[in-house]
Order: structure tokens, then C-alpha cells, then sequence
């Protein structure tokens, strides 16, 4: 209760983060537009004069389409929409308290062992051919980068979106890449170790071969190899 002279005190309200502005404008341009999967967005300079924001906060926005799946960056080319969006679409942005470094890399790792395994699993269930030459393309790809300087980050993220796409849900892609995303700068180097995770390069064909040969209880338990390192990895590496 207040006395008569007293007034209950009003926060004033935070100004919109400046890239949930773009992303709400962008998503709300190809809705009226009725942009398709496959049309090609304005350029970075466009979009940076019509929304009166700098390069970073585009690139920022792109990236975000792209951890959710809808939209591509071609090198030399430019940024193309896969799926459509409208100002209906559903995002879910991951929220992760990163002082600790650690714990969060080792809370987001639980939760990533039940989502990847069944992401693994479905893959294995329902892979196309396509799915598995494309599969396969990737985790060659991988294996000579890897033998040929010691690590494959880049290769290594190719393989596994690779596999979520065999399950033909396009969420186990949003949710595992956001993920991904949250960590980035992280990822980039973990520790400072270039052989963050090197011991799981051998489970990758294995999980490949379990998913072709449609063994959902193989390509799980390959899956687990490959987490199991990455926690240990992230617990010895950063004492």
C-alpha cells in the first residue's frame, strides 16, 4: 500500500534490441512480398540503407535465418530463401547463461544427447538415397580435411546437418544448429585446442554406416561415442 505522497515506481521500458527489429521487419518483407523458396533477398547495401542499421546487425540477422534453416548464403552470389516465412513463423531463440563457459557447454550437451540421438535415429529410419550420397559427400569431405590438417570444424558441422536433413523435420536442424550458434565464437577454437573432440573422428562413419544400414539402435549408440568424447574433452580442457 502507498501513502498519498508516495508514487510506485514505473521502469521505463528497455528499447527493442535492434536485431529482433530486423528480424521481424525481414520476416515481415518476404511475407508481403511472398518471397519463395529459392528467390533471391536484397543485397546486404539495400537492406542496410532501407532498415537504417549497420553491416553487423544484417550479417547477425542472416545468421540467425540460417541456424533456423530458411535461408542460405551463396559465396559471390548472394542470400537465398529455402522456406518461406511469414510474420507468423515461429522462432525460437535459445537463451544460455555463458559466464561459465563451461557449465553451459555441459548443461546444453544433455540436453543435446537426447535431440541429436533421436535426430540419428529418425535419420536411420527414413534416409532417401539422396540423403545418403549426400551423407556421404560430407564425411569424406570431413575425413580428408581431417587427415589433411588435423581437424575438420567446418567439414565436421556439414556432416551433421547433413544427417538432420535425413529426417526430413526440419526442426531437429533449427533446434541443434541454434545451439550450435549460441557457442559460435567457442566453437571456432574450443579451449584453444586444436584437438578439441579429435578421439569421436572415427565414430562418424561408424554412426554413417549404422544410418545407412537403417540400425536405429547403432546409429544411437554412435551418437553417444561421439557426445561421450566431447564431454570429456570439455571437462579436461578446462581445468
Amino acid at each position: 500500500m502507498t501513502t498519498p505522497n508516495t508514487k510506485p515506481l514505473i521502469a521505463p521500458l528497455p528499447p527493442m534490441d535492434r536485431a529482433r527489429q530486423v528480424t521481424e521487419s525481414l520476416a515481415r518483407y518476404i511475407d508481403q512480398a511472398r518471397l519463395a523458396a529459392g528467390d533471391r533477398l536484397p543485397a546486404e547495401r539495400e537492406l542496410m540503407a532501407a532498415l537504417g542499421v549497420g553491416r553487423s546487425t544484417i550479417r547477425e540477422v542472416i545468421r540467425h535465418f540460417q541456424a533456423l534453416g530458411v535461408m542460405e548464403t551463396r559465396k559471390g552470389s548472394g542470400t537465398y530463401l529455402l522456406k518461406p516465412i511469414t510474420s507468423a513463423t515461429i522462432h525460437m531463440p535459445l537463451s544460455v547463461e555463458t559466464a561459465n563457459v563451461r557449465d553451459a557447454l555441459l548443461q546444453t550437451l544433455e540436453v543435446r544427447r537426447g535431440i541429436e540421438c533421436e535426430a540419428c535415429m529418425v535419420a536411420a529410419r527414413r534416409r532417401t538415397a539422396n540423403d545418403i550420397a549426400n551423407m556421404e559427400a560430407k564425411l569424406d569431405e570431413m575425413e580428408r580435411v581431417h587427415l589433411l590438417k588435423g581437424t575438420a570444424g567446418e567439414e565436421d558441422l556439414a556432416f551433421h546437418l547433413a544427417i538432420y536433413d535425413a529426417t526430413h523435420n526440419p526442426l531437429f536442424r533449427q533446434l541443434l544448429e541454434q545451439m550450435r550458434e549460441a557457442f559460435e565464437r567457442f566453437w571456432e577454437k574450443p579451449f584453444d585446442r586444436p584437438d578439441f573432440a579429435r578421439r569421436s573422428f572415427p565414430y562418424h562413419r561408424t554412426l554413417f554406416n549404422a544410418i545407412v544400414a537403417q540400425d536405429t539402435e547403432a546409429a544411437r549408440r554412435e551418437t553417444l561415442k561421439i557426445l561421450d568424447v566431447v564431454e570429456e574433452d570439455i571437462k579436461e580442457m578446462s581445468k
